[in-house]
C-alpha cells in the first residue's frame, strides 16, 4: 500500500512532530513494513516523517516540486523529480497514493485531500494539530454526491492508524479472494 502523507511545509510545532513520529511507529507496529510512504518534499513536518520512516525501515518516496529538486535528500529515500510545480506534484502525490493521511498543515494539505477524494483515495485527517487543516473537522465524509472516497477525521493518531490498517487488511483480503 502506498500511503501519501500531507504535512505542514513550515517549521512544525512539537505536537505535530510527536504525532508524525507516533504515526510511523504505530504503522510499523500494527501494519508492518510493507507500505511505501509518499511525501511531497523534505522540509517542515515532511522531513520528520521521512527521517522517522527511514529509521523504522520503511521505503520512502519523495516527490519534490521542481523549485526544490536540488534539495539535499537523505540516502535511502527514493526521489522522483517530477518537474512539476508545488500544486502539480500534489496531484501526483494524491494519484500515487492508495490512501492519504493528513497530519496537519495548510492549503496545500487541503488541496491534496480534495485531489485524493476526486481520485477515489480515502483520506484520513488528524484533527487538533493547531494547523488550518483542523477546519476539516467540519467537512462532510463525502464532498459531493459521487461519494468517491470517505474523508475520515480523528482526534487520535492511535485511532487513525487502527482504521488505516483495518481498511488495508480488508482491501487486501478482498483482492486475495477475487484474484487468488
Amino acid at each position: 500500500m502506498y500511503i501519501g502523507i500531507a504535512a505542514h511545509s513550515g517549521e512544525p510545532n512539537p505536537k505535530a512532530v510527536s504525532a508524525a513520529r507516533s504515526f510511523i511507529r504505530l504503522l510499523k507496529e500494527r501494519c508492518g513494513l510493507k507500505h511505501r510512504i509518499i511525501v511531497g518534499g523534505y522540509w517542515g513536518l515532511m522531513r520528520i516523517v521521512v527521517d522517522e520512516a527511514l529509521s523504522q525501515g520503511f521505503t520512502v518516496v519523495i516527490l519534490p516540486p521542481v523549485e526544490e529538486e536540488d534539495t539535499d535528500f537523505p540516502d535511502g529515500a527514493i526521489v522522483v523529480k517530477t518537474g512539476l510545480s508545488f500544486r502539480g506534484r500534489s496531484v501526483v502525490l494524491a494519484r500515487t497514493s492508495d490512501a492519504l493521511v493528513v497530519l496537519g498543515g495548510g492549503s496545500g494539505c487541503m488541496q491534496e485531500a480534495v485531489t485524493a477524494y476526486t481520485e477515489g483515495r480515502p483520506v484520513y485527517v488528524l484533527i487538533g494539530t493547531g494547523y488550518p487543516t483542523d477546519s476539516m473537522r467540519d467537512w462532510p465524509e463525502y464532498l459531493d454526491d459521487r461519494r468517491l472516497a470517505p474523508i475520515k477525521k480523528y482526534d487520535s493518531i492511535d485511532a487513525l492508524v487502527n482504521d488505516l490498517c483495518t481498511e488495508e487488511y480488508r482491501r487486501t483480503s478482498l483482492a486475495k479472494r477475487i484474484y487468488g
